[in-house]
């Protein structure tokens, strides 16, 4: 099936309502990150939600369509591997975030399309011109987000997020060569799974345990952790999935440079962060080029000799 071709004749109206819900799901997942770091470790933090929201999806399948589970142990192995991957780099913006603004984070985690264009060239895949042209737009945008940072640790956590931008890229492109489940549902409940467990275990190595304190837990914590775990994360991959399945490609694609407005406008409302002309500049560049990025997927391609 080539990009841009609908798969299946899903009505208009169920795309509509679960593309909203991976943009504001998705996009609120920046804010809810940030009030969950108030009380919660990061590490931990987003390790338990993943391990909540994949055995709540886990739980639904074994109810509804349990054969859906059988998958054999390479399989099983290859989603956890792609999750830690992908997923791990959740932790990393979360240990940032307790620094960095969630608006301004989203906007460098929109980098990822363009890291997965440059990994893709590493890797032998040649872009196309109008890819080229984006990734260079698109760093320049970045390089404006860097400068909010002022400081060494400013910038030292802005770097942090470009870090896990690029782990993220380089695990999607690595997790296409990998043996999953074909049930794509089923293989992101094993991702969600083997990313919760490690990031668990990566913050009990950090000592994250001993500054988990259950009584300090309000309204807020256990909000965020809510949203984190139900919309931002097994409502939010079911309606993905669902949409990789029954919408074009580049319409679910535009999610990418969606999430992060979102991100921004709940994070000045929400949090009172601030958003200023260098944000602002930069995040049109950025957002602009990841555009650009979905846009050339869905053409034919004609490499940059």
């Amino acid at each position: 099936m080539t990009v841009g071709q609908r798969r299946g004749g899903a009505n208009r109206h169920v795309v509509a309502v679960a593309l909203l819900t991976v943009y504001v799901a998705w996009g609120a997942t920046y804010p809810a990150i940030r009030v969950l770091d108030r009380t919660v470790p990061p590490l931990t933090g987003m390790g338990a939600r993943f391990l909540c929201a994949g055995a709540l999806l886990l739980g639904g399948i074994a109810i509804v369509a349990p054969r859906r589970l059988r998958a054999g142990l390479r399989p099983v192995a290859g989603s956890v591997a792609a999750g830690v991957w992908i997923l791990g780099d959740i932790g990393l913006i979360a240990w940032a975030e307790q620094h960095v603004d969630a608006g301004l984070a989203a906007l460098v985690i929109a980098s990822v399309p363009l890291w997965v264009v440059l990994t893709r060239a590493v890797t032998g895949s040649r872009p196309i011109r109008l890819e080229v042209a984006a990734v260079v737009v698109g760093f320049v945008g970045l390089l404006v987000l860097l400068r909010p940072g002022s400081g060494v640790t400013g910038l030292g956590w802005m770097l942090l997020l470009v870090l896990a931008a690029l782990i993220e890229a380089t695990g999607e492109v690595a997790s296409q060569r990998m043996t999953q489940p074909p049930d794509s549902l089923v293989a992101t409940v094993y991702q969600l799974l083997g990313a919760g467990a490690v990031l668990v275990l990566a913050g009990a190595a950090r000592g994250e345990m001993s500054a988990v304190h259950p009584g300090d837990f309000g309204a807020a914590t256990m909000g965020a952790f809510a949203f984190l775990v139900l919309p931002g994360s097994a409502l939010a991959y079911a309606a993905f999935v669902w949409l990789l399945a029954n919408a074009p490609v580049q319409l679910t694609a535009t999610y990418a440079y969606v999430n992060p407005v979102v991100a921004v406008v709940l994070g000045a409302v929400l949090l009172g962060e601030r958003i200023d002309v260098v944000t602002v500049a930069g995040a049109v560049l950025v957002l602009a080029s990841v555009a650009a990025v979905v846009r050339a997927q869905s053409r034919p391609r004609e490499p940059v000799s």
